[in-house]
């Protein structure tokens, strides 16, 4: 029988803490840190040792995440320098020519945001789809709130909850629920975020082509208005070398992950270094020796965009951590601390009956609620702990996949597609209303839900 003391009793107070916070859409870093602070001191008996193990809590996080920190930033860096020399428009414009009409308009939208997510993240890539792909789309016949939903749905939604080119989110999911690498966590997604795709993905776009069907004329003028308002873009020898360079640099990266079968930290590397090597190369190719100068600001802006979406995962992901045993001993400094969300797990199957039922809809519920705050990351630490806790309480579920449940869970509540504060950068550059774009996916995401975690349990 597991021991569940005041230490325990204490970290599961702040968790409930935590979780309702972010329901109410604030920021939980304060009771975070009020968390490591009052449990490190009750379990160490020291106010010092309670002080040093939020340090110590921010290091560990920090080591877990900074690979993908590094590389996200460098992506990031890169697709400034793409935009600045128009590379992007040239790599978006045979898909763009692709948008004979609405039906095709919405796909092919959904697919380019899809893959320049999966490469590029979906911060960088609503920017360049919203640019260069928006305009021609509407005067294709899609309007803008489907353009919206489309960009909504494929990229904050399946690129950015799979994340199987970068590996961000399952690489924070993953060293929460246990796994040394993310590898396991995606495979095992694979079929929840195929079945995700398609029932959101579908059911919006029968939306979509009703809402046309609705409103011809409103959408006619729109469609006028958007042609008025398009922007040329000044093309040179650099931007075409950068097109052709870029995508051909990250796909052979994609046939070296798949022929060496890299995963992980070494996958991380594959595209981190290829991303500043690119971005090297085509910062001198554009700007001569100014480009030594201009490089600085690159990479500048990159790591400024890294950390500022990481900054509060961090110190989340430091308190969730001492969740988990082997991290808990190295937060705590204590060769006798357990993790406490494990321990819970244990002391919970002993006492409550559980099935893959109970365990996927807590694990699920657990990722919307707290993915309520609008971050899309903040929820990972604490999904990937609760699959983690149900995996030591119940061995026979897989908890690979109820992982990938929660983590689809939380990245696509907050993510952005069904909450209006984390849909304003799309909305904006639709030129949409961020309540409205809301409540349009509201439908096709719980239909996805539903869905994926039926999936989950059968698989579970």
């Amino acid at each position: 029988m597991v021991e569940l003391t005041s230490s325990h009793w204490l970290f599961l107070f702040w968790v409930f803490v935590v979780i309702v916070v972010m329901g109410l859409r604030k920021d939980p870093l304060v009771p975070c840190l009020l968390g490591l602070l009052t449990v490190g001191w009750l379990f160490k008996q020291s106010f010092v040792g309670g002080v040093t193990a939020v340090f110590n809590s921010l290091i560990v996080a920090g080591n877990e995440f900074w690979g993908i920190i590094t590389v996200i930033s460098l992506i990031v860096s890169l697709s400034k320098l793409l935009s600045d020399t128009g590379a992007d428009y040239l790599v978006m414009s045979p898909a763009a020519k692709l948008m004979i009409n609405a039906d095709v308009a919405y796909w092919v939208m959904g697919i380019s945001m899809l893959l320049f997510s999966w490469f590029f993240w979906p911060s960088p890539a609503t920017a360049l789809i919203g640019a260069i792909m928006v305009p021609v789309a509407v005067r294709a016949g899609l309007p803008a709130m489907g353009c919206a939903m489309a960009m909504n749905l494929f990229g904050h939604g399946i690129a950015l909850s799979s994340d199987y080119i970068i590996q961000g989110a399952p690489t924070i999911t993953a060293k929460a629920a246990g796994f040394a690498n993310p590898s396991a966590l995606m495979l095992a997604s694979i079929p929840l975020t195929i079945t995700m795709g398609l029932v959101t993905t579908v059911a919006a776009y029968i939306l979509v082509k009703r809402d046309i069907a609705q409103n011809p004329e409103v959408h006619k003028a729109a469609r006028e208005a958007m042609i008025a308002g398009e922007v040329k873009r000044e093309i040179n020898t650099v931007s075409y070398i950068l097109a052709v360079l870029t995508p051909a640099a990250f796909a052979l990266d994609v046939v070296a992950m798949s022929v060496l079968k890299l995963t992980g930290g070494d996958a991380t590397a594959l595209l981190g270094a290829t991303a500043v090597l690119v971005l090297a190369f085509g910062t001198m190719l554009k700007y001569g020796w100014d480009g030594l100068e201009k490089m600085t600001d690159y990479i500048r802006d990159g790591f400024m965009f890294g950390i500022k979406i990481f900054a509060p995962v961090i110190i989340i992901g430091g308190f969730f951590f001492m969740g988990k045993g082997d991290l808990a001993k190295v937060i705590l400094d204590a060769k006798t601390a357990t993790g406490f969300l494990e321990d819970f797990g244990i002391a919970l199957s002993q006492a409550v009956p559980l099935n893959k039922v109970f365990v996927a809809l807590v694990t699920l519920a657990t990722g919307i609620v707290v993915g309520l705050d609008g971050s899309g990351f903040s929820p990972l630490p604490l999904v990937g702990s609760v699959a983690a806790t149900f995996g030591k309480a119940v061995p026979t579920i897989d908890v690979a996949t109820l992982a990938a449940l929660g983590q689809i869970g939380g990245v696509w509540t907050g993510g952005g597609t069904i909450i209006p504060w984390g849909l304003i950068p799309v909305a904006a550059i639709t030129g949409v209303n961020p309540i409205e774009l809301a409540r349009r996916n509201f439908v096709p995401v719980v239909l996805g839900f539903i869905a994926t975690t039926i999936v989950a349990v059968i698989l579970m």
